[in-house]
């Protein structure tokens, strides 16, 4: 019996929209990284791309738990000597609300060219809007 592999061009791509009002930012990662990836298709090819398109909104209104807001750090350098930036979640949050949930979502992708393609079909949005009502996107909702 031959094992199927799913190939560029023949998949059929879905748009998904997820409202990211109070859904926790880790759990809201991991199940957007598994859509992105296709894992929740039958036809998943770990090397290639069979996954969908996400939009989400309201990424402003995501929750972090614990004392995350103050305590959680994200960094930067400029490549200069004593160049390290750090920012805490509550500060990018205020400042650029998509980042915070773009950042937790690239860590669960693949390190490969393949993430930072799959990476390209996440698209988010701070406020309730978006652009993409021609893709007729699907609401994506589960249980938690």
């Amino acid at each position: 019996m031959k094992s199927y592999m799913a190939r560029k061009g023949e998949v059929p791509r879905q748009w998904y929209v997820v409202d990211a009002q109070g859904k926790v930012l880790g759990r809201l990662a991991s199940r957007v990284a598994m859509v992105l990836r296709g894992k929740n298709k039958a036809n998943f090819t770990p090397h290639a791309d069979a996954g969908d398109f996400v939009v989400v909104v309201n990424a402003a209104q995501v929750l972090l738990t614990g004392r995350k807001l103050d305590q959680k750090f994200y960094y930067r350098h400029s490549g200069y000597t004593g160049g390290l930036k750090t920012t805490t979640a509550r500060q990018l949050l205020n400042k650029k609300p998509e980042e915070v949930l773009r950042h937790a979502v690239r860590g669960m992708l693949p390190k490969t060219s393949l993430g930072r393609h799959l990476l390209k079909k996440l698209k988010i949005y701070a406020g309730g809007e978006h652009p993409h009502q021609a893709q007729q996107p699907v609401s994506l909702t589960w249980e938690d």
